[in-house]
This record gives C-alpha cells, sequence and structure tokens, in this order.
C-alpha cells in the first residue's frame, strides 16, 4: 500500500500537470474544421439567398435600362408632337384666313357686289400753290415748379 505522502505527492504532480497546460500546439498549420449539419444548412440558405438577391439587383439594372430607354424615347416623341401642334396651329391660322378670305369673295361674286370697272380714267395732276402749315396747339401751358 501507499503511504499518504506518497499519494500526497502523486496527486499534486498530477494536478500541477492540469494547472499548467501547454501553451503553445505541438503541430502548426491550418487543419479543415469539420462543420455540423446546422453550420452547412444556414450556409446553404445564405447561399442560395445571396444567389437570389444577386438575381434581384440583375432583374432591377436590366428593367432600369429598359425604362430610361423608353423614357428617352417618349421624351423625343414628346418634343417631335409639340413641334407638330405647333406647326398644325400655325397651318390651321393660315387655313382660316385664306377660307375667310375665299368666303367673303365667294359672297361677293354671289351679290355682285364689287364690279370690274370697264374703262379706266387718267386724269392729269393739278397743280397748287397751297402749302399746308401744321400748328400744334398744346392743351395747356407747361408750368415749372420748384421741388416735388
Amino acid at each position: 500500500m501507499l503511504n499518504t505522502a506518497e499519494s500526497e505527492k502523486l496527486k499534486n504532480s498530477y494536478q500541477g500537470y492540469v494547472q499548467n497546460p501547454i501553451e503553445a500546439p505541438v503541430i502548426e498549420g491550418y487543419f479543415y474544421k469539420e462543420s455540423t449539419v446546422k453550420d452547412m444548412a444556414i450556409r446553404k440558405v445564405n447561399k442560395s439567398l445571396c444567389g437570389l438577391l444577386m438575381a434581384a439587383i440583375l432583374v432591377t439594372f436590366v428593367s432600369y435600362y429598359f425604362v430610361m430607354s423608353s423614357e428617352l424615347t417618349l421624351n423625343t416623341l414628346n418634343r417631335q408632337i409639340i413641334s407638330l401642334n405647333d406647326e398644325n396651329a400655325e397651318l390651321q391660322n393660315n387655313l382660316d384666313r385664306l377660307k375667310s378670305f375665299s368666303n367673303v369673295d365667294t359672297k361677293m361674286l354671289e351679290n355682285n357686289l364689287l364690279q370690274k370697272a370697264e374703262n379706266v380714267i387718267e386724269v392729269p395732276a393739278v397743280i397748287t400753290n397751297e402749302t399746308v402749315h401744321n400748328n400744334r396747339i398744346s392743351s395747356a401751358p407747361f408750368q415749372w415748379a420748384i421741388g416735388y
């Protein structure tokens, strides 16, 4: 049998080994850490969500491109429509003016109000010695005032 002193000695030496573990690793290097099923499931979910997010961003960029190109086309068409409307308004005014002249001309021909002259009479110029004086008449003389 062991005496108590020896058992105490062995006990203290064992505790000393546990209390002072080796701080530096024995083997150094990169070793693959085993993943649990939970970590692998989380990684798969994260990768799939990341893929869906990238697809959504790509679809957003493509749709933004089409929207901007459509807006540019609409702006171009809008400018052309405005210029055509202005041109049409101007042409409509000219047409209305010509129609009014045509309407007046046809009414005059229907009622025979205007007749063409059959003979043209020429009269010699008359020489006059009178000169025309333009006299301005002011309504009231101007009154000078000092101050306001």
